[in-house]
Order: C-alpha cells, then structure tokens, then sequence
C-alpha cells in the first residue's frame, strides 16, 4: 500500500517521492494517520477502508473551497485514492507548535470571520453531501435556514438516533419549537468549517492559524462559534479577536444550545454512553426557553 500510495505522491507533485520513513500521528477516532517523508518533504496521510473514499473526496473538495477564499489556513490536498484495501488521503504536512500564543488566536478569530462573511447566492447547504465524524451529513441546498436545520440536521440525527435505540421523547416538541427559538434571527448563508472544535483548529509554528478536518457547509455562522464553546472553549483571544471583526446577534446565548445539540445526537449516534441524558437536557433547557 505504501509503495503505491508514494507513487502517487509521485505523480500528483511531479517530484520522486521514495518514503523514507512513516511515524503514526494524531488524527482523530475516526481515521488512521501518519506523517510520511522521503528525506525531502513530508506530507499528511489520512488512511481509511476502501470504501470510505467519499469521505476523503468531500474533505478534499472542503479544504479546497476554504483555501480558495484566502481567509484562514488549512492544509491543501493533493490526492486521495485507494491502494490495495484502503482509501487515503493526501494533504501539506504543517508543523504546530504556536497554541499558547494569543495574538495568533485572535488573527483565528479574525480570519474566522473572514471566511464567515463568505456567502451563498443558493441559500443553505452544499453542492454534495459530505461527513461529520464518520456519520452522513446531508446538504441539499434550501432557502430557508429552519427549514435546513429542522429536517438536514436535527430531524436526519433523530431518525439515525431511532435506529440505535435513542429515547428523545420530547424530539417532535423541539422540532416544533423551533420558530419560537429562532425568532427574529434570519442568517444569511455563511461558509461554516462546519466541526469546529479544539481539536480541529491549531496554530502553526509559523504562528498563522488552521482549520482541519472541515465539515463544510453554508450555513448560520454561529454553529461555528457555538462548537468552539462545546467540548472545553477556545482561548479568549480568539472571541475577542472574532466578535471585532464580526459581532454576535442577540440571542446567541440561547441559539448555541441548539446548535450544539446537533453535534451531542451526532455523538450519540457515534459513541452511545452519556450523550443521551445529555442532548435531552439540552432539549428540556431549549423547551423551557422556547415557553417563556
């Protein structure tokens, strides 16, 4: 498999890449990933099964449409394949090493709210589906930002949480709610990282920050910053660095719940365990609000 996938490289650089040498790097519970080098460049290698290839094809084409808009660093794809039983992918190897450095998560901030001001002429959603972790993430282009989140997002988790035996009793409620808890808030259609969270933005040893393993969409700007607030927060800088170049509406406090309960039935529907009690608290919290 190495020996083809360096061949490759090969082919998809114009340079002789011979693989040297390959050490294991982190890259998440879903895929398998490596650093791979032959002395001269070192490049990122994501590998799956075979037929997991759409799932690299649609990172790719996301890294790509993020590096077109010039706004905030993400690694370049170069390929992805299948070389004997597995599918990969290709991308720039960076070096990180600039986390602690808070003026450089200010310009993440900054340069986040760059790419958020990118828009869609055809409303909500994705010219193709793509993934988010390693569950389907369905994107057909819609008008109506409600009418996206109540049926491509929270309504496609429920039904996938239904087959795994999830208890979500006051789902139908939620869903009904809904235009009580987005009242007044009509977004325009931003180009969303889409699985923003801390593992997935890093500064480089260049101290210009990056964005990895993109889930993209367009969407309400704000599920970005409600999942950068879900798993631990990011540091101050980068909200205050964000919120100066692109200030939050009212009601955001409120909208992030909802947001984030996407991104909690997801892990339910990945993981299991404690996810569940935790998303109907969050629906129980979303109702309450939805009543006063």
């Amino acid at each position: 498999m190495w020996d083809a996938i360096a061949a490759q490289i090969s082919q998809a650089t114009g340079q002789t890449f011979v693989l040297q040498d390959r050490r294991s790097v982190g890259g998440g519970s879903i895929n398998q990933a490596y650093a791979v080098t032959d002395g001269r460049a070192t490049y990122f290698v994501k590998v799956n099964q075979a037929n997991q290839l759409a799932m690299f094809e649609a990172e790719a084409h996301a890294l790509k449409a993020i590096y077109e808009t010039h706004t905030i660093g993400v690694p370049r794809p170069l390929l992805w394949n299948i070389a004997g039983n597995a599918a990969f992918l290709v991308t720039t190897w960076i070096e990180f090493g600039g986390s602690r450095d808070a003026q450089a998560w200010a310009r993440m901030g900054e340069q986040l709210a760059a790419l958020h001001r990118v828009h869609s002429s055809q409303g909500f959603g994705w010219h193709h589906n793509n993934t988010i972790g390693s569950t389907p993430q369905l994107n057909p282009w819609t008008p109506d930002w409600q009418t996206f989140w109540a049926e491509q997002r929270l309504g496609y988790q429920f039904r996938l949480a239904k087959r795994r035996g999830g208890h979500f009793p006051q789902q139908d409620a939620l869903i009904a709610a809904l235009p009580a808890l987005l009242e007044g808030h009509n977004p325009l259609p931003s180009m969303v990282h889409g699985d923003l969270w801390s593992g997935n933005a890093a500064i480089a040893r260049t101290g210009d920050p990056i964005i990895l393993d993109p889930a993209i969409y367009f969407g309400d700007r704000e599920v970005d910053l409600a999942m950068t607030e879900l798993f631990g927060g990011f540091p101050a800088a980068f909200y205050e660095g964000y919120r100066a170049a692109y200030p939050l509406e009212p009601g955001y406090e409120r909208r992030k719940v909802l947001y984030n309960l996407y991104h909690v039935i997801n892990h339910f529907n990945l993981f299991g365990g404690s996810y569940e009690g935790q998303a109907n608290r969050m629906i129980d919290q979303l109702l309450r609000w939805a009543d006063a």
